[in-house]
C-alpha cells in the first residue's frame, strides 16, 4: 500500500486515490458533532465519492451544529441525526453505527467533525478491511516521527501514557495511539459488538478495542498525521485520569478472565495463577518477617530469607512468561471473512 503519510498534508483539495471508486461497497461515514460548528462544513465538503452515506450526529450541540449542516449542506448523502440530551462522543458514534447498519452499510468509518482528520484518507482505512486483512482499522499519529512535533506537548504525553495502559487492557500490544478516533469497522463485526455496553464518552475508542479483542477481531494501525488548528478539545485530562485508570483495570481483568479462563485455558492461564500466588506469598511472607525482625531487633535466619525470595522471583518469572504469551496472542485471521 502506498505510504499514507506522504498523501496527507492537511490540504482540503488533495487528490483522492481511486482505490474504491469502482468497488461495489457501501461505505458510510459517521461524524459525531459537539462544538464543531466552525469546522463541520469544511469536513463534509472534503468527503470523497467513495462514500455512499454520511451520518452527522448532533449530540445536543449547544452551537447548533446539526441545524447548520441541515441548513447549508447540499450534499444529498448527508443525513443529520439528533440527540435530545448530550450522551457523549461514544454514544453519538453508536447512534451513527446503528443508522448505518439499518441502511445496509458494508463498512463504517468514524471521522471527527473538528477538522483534525483528513477525509482523503478514508479509502486507506477501508481498503485493508475490504481486502480481508483487518476487521477494524484505526489511525496512528505516531507512525511518522518527523510529524510528532506538530502535536501539542500535553496531548502527546497524554496519548503516549494512555496507549501504554491500553496495550495492557485491550490485549492489542501491536497498536499505538489507541485514543485515535479515526476508525473503520466492517458491518459484520460491528453487529457482534453490544453497542449499549460501549463506554459512551471519551473512553469509547479504547473500550471498543477491548470488546474487539474479546471477539478476536483483527485490528490494524493506519499511519496518519493530525491537523491542529484553532479548535478546542472538550477533553480535560485531569478530570479523566482516574476514570480512565479504573476502566483500564476493569477491562484488563475482564479480558484475562474471558480469554484465559472462560473461552480457553492454556499454559499462560497456569502461569498467571501460579505466578500471582507465588509472588503474593513471597511478598507477604517476606514483609511479615521483615517487620517482625524490626520489632524484635533479631536477625532473620537465612532460610527464612530464601523462603521469601524464591517464591517472589519465581512469581515474577511466571508473570513475565504470561505477559510474553499475551503479547504474542494477537488475533491473526479477520473474523468477518467467516461470518455470514
Amino acid at each position: 500500500m502506498e505510504r499514507i503519510d506522504k498523501l496527507l498534508n492537511c490540504q482540503p483539495n488533495q487528490p483522492l486515490p481511486l482505490i474504491l471508486f469502482f468497488m461495489p461497497v457501501f461505505v458510510a461515514v459517521v461524524i459525531p458533532c459537539y462544538r464543531v460548528k466552525d469546522q463541520i462544513l469544511d469536513v463534509l465538503s472534503r468527503i470523497g465519492p467513495e462514500v455512499s452515506r454520511v451520518f452527522v450526529i448532533d449530540d445536543a450541540c449547544p452551537d447548533g451544529s446539526g441545524d447548520l449542516v441541515q441548513a447549508q449542506c447540499r450534499d444529498p448523502r448527508v443525513m443529520v441525526l439528533r440527540h435530545a440530551v448530550n450522551g457523549g462522543v461514544g454514544a453519538a458514534v453508536m447512534t451513527g453505527y446503528r443508522a448505518a447498519l439499518s441502511d445496509g452499510a458494508d463498512v463504517m468509518v468514524k471521522v471527527d467533525g473538528d477538522g483534525q482528520m483528513n477525509p482523503a484518507l478514508i479509502p486507506h482505512f477501508v481498503t485493508p478491511i475490504l481486502n480481508g486483512q483487518a476487521d477494524y482499522t484505526k489511525g496512528n499519529r505516531f507512525y511518522d516521527l518527523t510529524q510528532i512535533g506538530r502535536m501539542p506537548l500535553l496531548r502527546l504525553a497524554g496519548n503516549a501514557a494512555l496507549s501504554l495502559m491500553a496495550k495492557l487492557s485491550t490485549g492489542y500490544w501491536n497498536l499505538f495511539d489507541t485514543t485515535n478516533g479515526f476508525t473503520a469497522i466492517h458491518a459484520k463485526v460491528a453487529r457482534r459488538i453490544a453497542f449499549e455496553k460501549v463506554s459512551p464518552r471519551y473512553f469509547f475508542e479504547t473500550d471498543m478495542l477491548f470488546r474487539l479483542n474479546i471477539i478476536r477481531a483483527v485490528v490494524v494501525d493506519i499511519p496518519m498525521d493530525a491537523c491542529y488548528g484553532a479548535e478546542k478539545s472538550n477533553l480535560r485530562v485531569g478530570q479523566v485520569v482516574g476514570e480512565f485508570l479504573a476502566k483500564h483495570l476493569r477491562n484488563f481483568f475482564k479480558r484475562v478472565v474471558y480469554n484465559y479462563f472462560l473461552r480457553d485455558m492454556t499454559a499462560a492461564s497456569l502461569e498467571l495463577v501460579l505466578g500471582a500466588a507465588a509472588l503474593a506469598f513471597g511478598v507477604f511472607f517476606g514483609a511479615l518477617h521483615w517487620l517482625r525482625g524490626i520489632s524484635t531487633d533479631l536477625p532473620t535466619p537465612l532460610g527464612t530469607i530464601m523462603l521469601a525470595a524464591l517464591p517472589t522471583m519465581l512469581g515474577l518469572q511466571l508473570l513475565l512468561a504470561f505477559v510474553t504469551f499475551d503479547v504474542a496472542n494477537l488475533p491473526r485471521r479477520p473474523i468477518h471473512v467467516d461470518l455470514p
